[in-house]
């Protein structure tokens, strides 16, 4: 039951990008389009769970004055792992579109909370779920805004033309304000829905 909160706390309760607002460079340049997004996520998850494991079995032999750097070590191997599978096995065009932010989740500010925050402190397979929770509310929060960047800027969704009158498209949608406004507006909603089941239980109480 521990674990499955971890996971839930990871895609709901403790979202990185709905309720931490985290990682915002990634959100902005790769959310283009739903393809993007998700390899961008999936991605960031691996590196995740992998660092966190290793981390945490790792936490008693690292010196506490060089765990900040063993981390980014850890995290930096990983990474290249992932780049050499992605040139060897992604599309190109995914690729070209991820380009400079794949080496960027070594500074991902989500994987080095978690990693100093839990990894740290817990057994492995603890900080593997963890990891799992936050890399997928991470993936659902960049799909997301990747799905209603790529339907209003482009027309379309995982590359799947649904609106064929260009002259509707939103071509604000696929620049980074586009991001922002899509971010700003899901969390909105988010807090009126939490406001309105908060309002429900009062009103039920009474």
């Amino acid at each position: 039951m521990k674990y499955f909160q971890l996971i839930k706390d990871g895609i709901f309760q403790k979202n990185p990008v709905f309720v931490q607002v985290l990682a915002l460079c990634p959100l902005l340049a790769v959310t283009t389009s739903a393809v993007n997004a998700v390899t961008m996520g999936l991605a960031t998850t691996a590196v995740m769970i992998c660092a966190s494991a290793a981390i945490s079995f790792l936490r008693k032999i690292i010196p506490s004055e060089i765990r900040i750097a063993a981390a980014v070590i850890i995290v930096a191997g990983f990474v290249t792992v992932l780049q050499f599978m992605l040139d060897a096995y992604a599309p190109p065009d995914i690729n070209e579109a991820l380009g400079i932010y794949i080496p960027l989740i070594v500074v991902n500010c989500i994987l080095f909370a978690r990693v100093e925050s839990f990894a740290s402190k817990n057994n492995i397979f603890a900080s593997a779920v963890d990891a799992l929770g936050m890399g997928l509310g991470f993936t659902l929060g960049l799909f997301v805004v990747g799905v209603v960047r790529e339907f209003l800027g482009s027309g379309s969704i995982f590359g799947y033309e649904l609106l064929h009158d260009q002259n509707a498209y939103m071509l604000i949608m696929v620049m980074p304000p586009g991001a922002f406004f899509t971010l700003g507006v899901i969390i909105m909603i988010r807090k009126y829905m939490q406001m309105q089941r908060l309002n429900k239980r009062i009103g039920g109480k009474k």
